[in-house]
């Protein structure tokens, strides 16, 4: 009985020191099998990227056996990726500074003050986010003919701040309302108008919400396809999605080259993924705790 007694206390410390090495273990168990099922497709793919057509069809999964670095080169002055990346890059970053700067004011007022008709102005933007482009395409592309617009970039950066403008609202309407009431009162005691406390107190406060829609609106820019096709017409002026599609069509037979194009169409956005990972965690946090 004394043994037992004596060596039990040791066995349960061995087993308390050791549980924290065995969750952690567990974790990352658990979270290797998703890690395979999200990186093996793109490691794939960028296996094919450095293949010949003919490596392609004799060894089309493992990795390449004499790697094709001209295929990017060949891709980015075949595929005019030299004239597409930029225009991508100048209809990215307006359209996303577009709908933050509206989204960012039009949330606060959704969300802070109170007028006439707000259940109705939310009514519409929950409409807005529902509605397809798919339903707003040929009105939008009279518009924008009607307008002088067609055949200009703003005849594509315009249109799309609108048509992601209720998203943004809807997000930023939702950080604002997170932040406690008390802020913005004791600012206005203080001497603040309206406009000084969405300015100093409020806007600074929901800048996670900022960073997250920003994030998310340059995404959903950079794939820009269907809204390209029917408002950006010159080829001067068509997004990397659009001229991918023009690209897979002349080289549909060479998948590498095809690979190679997609590829450098997708990595921009990765880079930014990886840098900005951070804040979009701390915006999809920010707010749970008041």
């Amino acid at each position: 009985m004394m043994t037992d007694v004596a060596v039990r206390p040791a066995h349960w410390r061995r087993r308390r020191l050791l549980w924290p090495y065995l969750r952690e273990f567990g974790r990352y168990a658990t979270l290797l099998p998703f890690l395979l099922i999200f990186t093996l497709p793109f490691v794939w793919y960028a296996s094919m990227a450095l293949k010949s057509a003919a490596e392609i069809a004799v060894n089309p999964i493992w990795l390449p056996i004499d790697p094709q670095w001209t295929n990017f080169v060949t891709a980015w002055n075949q595929g005019r990726f030299s004239v597409y990346l930029p225009n991508t890059i100048i209809y990215s970053t307006s359209i996303t500074l577009g709908v933050c700067a509206l989204s960012s004011m039009a949330g606060y007022a959704v969300a802070r003050l109170r007028f006439p008709g707000q259940r109705l102005v939310m009514v519409g933007i929950l409409v807005g986010i529902a509605v397809p482009f798919q339903s707003l395409m040929i009105p939008l592309f009279y518009l924008a003919r009607d307008l002088g617009m067609l055949g200009t970039r703003w005849g594509l950066i315009i249109p799309m701040i609108a048509v992601y403008l209720p998203f943004g609202t809807f997000l930023m309407s939702a950080f604002y309302r997170s932040i406690p009431n008390e802020l913005a009162d004791a600012a206005r005691i203080d001497g603040c108008n309206e406009w000084a406390v969405f300015w100093r107190v409020m806007l600074p406060l929901a800048r996670p919400g900022v960073v997250t829609l920003a994030i998310f609106q340059f995404v959903f820019s950079w794939a820009l396809f269907l809204p390209a096709l029917v408002l950006a017409q010159t080829d001067g002026l068509r997004p990397v999605a659009l001229a991918l599609l023009l690209f897979t069509g002349r080289y549909s037979s060479d998948r590498g080259l095809i690979a190679a194009a997609v590829l450098l169409t997708i990595i921009p956005i990765i880079v930014i993924y990886i840098f900005a990972q951070r804040r979009l965690i701390e915006g999809f946090t920010a707010g749970a705790v008041k």
